[in-house]
């Protein structure tokens, strides 16, 4: 996805949080100052089934459905990454915005797993702490600003939507979801929020790939959606 497709929505999401698009910029810039372009050939999953996993605390009962043989490629968003890795399942990206566990996308970085790290107004500190400390050659730079250098902008908003939208720029043929929960009843209010966002940014996804997420069944027809 282009940033001039991603533009729109992005300006939504801001208009809804009162985020400040400067703040994005300025923690965007500073992931550009370290990180180098991600060679995205090593990530090419043109007809592949892929696996996103949300870090819900649904996960650890749906890990089986990595078992099924149609999955060629594992994605986890945050979190969900330890309980892959932890259940003996191969990782193949994780993708963070180093709230959570930042020890463990060094870890993977420094074993040649890539992580997609992503820098917003409100984790400038975690990137000039976290990201000096990643083996470059494995990362990622991601960005919900306009792309600049090496550091991308395949649309996304949260960590489990944007792993979503980085197996779709690379190519996914289909995706498939293990913990996730728009409902989860343990999450803050901005977090509650931001799992609508995360709802609405699936259904726009998924009309856009003309494929029919199973993670979004019975929930459509209560999605406001997204042009």
């Amino acid at each position: 996805m282009d940033f001039t497709t991603w533009e729109p929505v992005y300006g939504r999401i801001l208009d809804d949080f009162g985020f400040d698009r400067t703040g994005d910029e300025r923690a965007r810039d500073a992931l550009a100052d370290l990180v180098a372009p991600f060679d995205r050939d090593r990530l090419d999953w043109a007809g592949a089934t892929v696996a996103v996993c949300g870090a819900a605390p649904t996960l650890d009962d749906e890990l089986d459905r990595l078992d099924d043989p149609e999955v060629d490629v594992v994605v986890a968003a945050s979190t969900a990454a330890d309980a892959v890795r932890d259940a003996g399942f191969d990782l193949d990206l994780m993708v963070t915005d180093l709230d959570k566990n930042p020890e463990t996308a060094v870890e993977l970085t420094e074993s040649g797993v890539p992580v997609a790290a992503h820098a917003h107004g409100d984790n400038l500190p975690a990137v000039r702490e976290w990201v000096p400390r990643f083996d470059t050659d494995h990362v990622l730079g991601t960005t919900q600003a306009a792309p600049v250098g090496p550091v991308v902008n395949w649309g996304g908003f949260t960590d489990g939507d944007r792993a979503a939208f980085i197996a779709d720029e690379l190519g996914a043929d289909r995706l498939v979801f293990a913990g996730w929960d728009f409902d989860d009843p343990t999450v803050d209010p901005m977090k509650a929020r931001k799992l609508r966002w995360a709802e609405r940014l699936l259904r726009w996804l998924e009309r856009r790939r003309g494929e029919r997420f199973s993670v979004l069944d019975g929930r459509r027809d209560g999605i406001d959606p997204l042009p």
